[in-house]
């Protein structure tokens, strides 16, 4: 398939107003304002309205009407979808979602906009870490486990599948040589090697456990990890990597999916309906998803962005960023967007984790680094309720949580707290 266009983030233009910026004066700005640093891939989403009832008509029609090669996910039932292995298609069709993937130029796109349609049409968005916010390297190294007191909790994680969707992992990390590791890049060309060093930082906080000197920086040091490369080396990625991602986690019977990425989200601006679609698969699935809360406000200069995109999604847990004081962080965005909530605080600010070799450890701040410690926490309450739904799952998490003197709009239920004694 055509390939994405991929690129350094870049944020509209501070002049843009939030009344300007909806349906497509959204995608018009976001375009206008991109040059170098794209927000979309070039490729579009296809979104059949009704979920997946209609995809063997939709499929007949991009053949029979449009005349396009349609491959879908049926045909990857023995083995992990990639896009090199479907690149003569001209689309790509996710059945258990209703999505599909469409390489099309812009008069195709155009005329299959059509008002009476069974579908929508949206572009595919370009996925980022959030941007890297410098740490205070003089905050003690273990404050964000002490917070948390995984440090005092009975339970490790053992035998819980936790997946971290990101800039891959390096397998080579010495503090992780005798874990259970399951691995795929869904970056065409790319191994999962993480030449980037985002994804080994979050995985290192999800899953962890001590550096050299005996401190411990990870949560679930028992879990079982699944490392899913879906942002390039370069720390971007296109959507329908994630979406990839994200459904290979659920049916390798992940329990929790973590998501330090995103795209960012404009005031008035709804929730992406084809990550909405995945984490319903999930959830169906048993998959509990946390994805980052976004790195744009500046508090401090009374500058406030909404969550971020895929943390919007009403069916994915949203995690808002809290520093050594638990005080929400500076950059940490808020609730302001009806759909867009913060469910949930965790550590964000002057985190240590582990990074990729020779390197080995890094000091980072981020809701990037808030994200892990929830799915770490996740997990550990999957090992002591492994009968529980998520939804049960999530009640416990809220009901264990540390009401903090922060608006829900900013912490959502508070800080995220490890289960404790069995």
């Amino acid at each position: 398939m055509k390939p994405p266009i991929l690129g350094k983030k870049r944020s509209l233009s501070d002049q843009t107003t939030a009344e300007s910026l909806s349906g497509e004066s959204i995608y018009q700005a976001q375009m206008q304002e991109a040059d170098g640093n794209p927000l979309h891939t070039g490729r579009y989403l296809l979104i059949i309205k009704e979920g997946n009832k209609d995809v063997v008509k939709t499929t007949k029609l991009l053949e029979t009407k449009w005349g396009l090669s349609v491959a879908n996910t049926a045909d990857f039932v023995k083995e992990t979808i990639h896009e090199s292995k479907i690149k003569d298609a001209d689309a790509l069709f996710y059945n258990e979602l209703g999505v599909a993937l469409l390489s099309a130029d812009d008069d195709m796109v155009k005329t299959l906009h059509d008002a009476y349609a069974d579908y929508i049409i949206e572009p595919e968005k370009v996925v980022y870490i959030p941007d890297e916010i410098p740490a205070n390297t003089a905050t003690g190294l273990a404050w964000g486990i002490e917070a948390i007191r995984a440090d005092e909790s009975a339970y490790t994680g053992a035998g819980v599948k936790i997946a971290v969707l990101d800039t891959g992992f390096d397998t080579r990390h010495p503090d992780f040589g005798e874990r259970s590791l399951t691995t795929f890049s869904f970056v065409p060309d790319e191994t999962v090697e993480d030449q980037h060093g985002h994804g080994t930082h979050c995985i290192g906080i999800a899953c962890g456990q001590t550096d050299t000197q005996r401190i411990r920086y990870g949560v679930a040091t028992g879990a079982d990890m699944y490392v899913g490369k879906v942002l390039s080396n370069r720390g971007s990625g296109a959507q329908a990597w994630v979406l990839d991602g994200m459904t290979w986690a659920a049916n390798q019977g992940c329990r929790v999916l973590s998501m330090s990425l995103g795209s960012r989200v404009f005031p008035g601006q709804s929730y992406d309906i084809a990550y909405e679609r995945a984490a319903q698969f999930a959830l169906s699935k048993g998959t509990l998803i946390v994805a980052a809360a976004g790195n744009e406000s500046r508090r401090s200069k009374n500058q406030f962005s909404p969550v971020g995109s895929p943390a919007d999604c009403p069916s994915i847990l949203a995690v808002g960023a809290i520093d050594s004081l638990l005080q929400i962080a500076d950059f940490s965005n808020r609730a302001i967007n009806k759909n867009g909530l913060v469910d949930i605080a965790a550590p964000g600010v002057s985190i240590y984790s582990s990074w990729p070799m020779p390197t080995r450890y890094r000091t980072i701040s981020g809701t990037s680094m808030a994200t892990p410690h929830v799915a770490g926490i996740l997990a550990l309450l999957c090992e002591k309720y492994p009968d529980a739904t998520p939804d049960m799952i999530v009640q416990k998490l809220t009901a264990l949580s540390k009401k903090l003197q922060i608006p829900v709009e900013d912490a959502g239920a508070g800080l995220a707290i490890a289960p404790f004694s069995k």
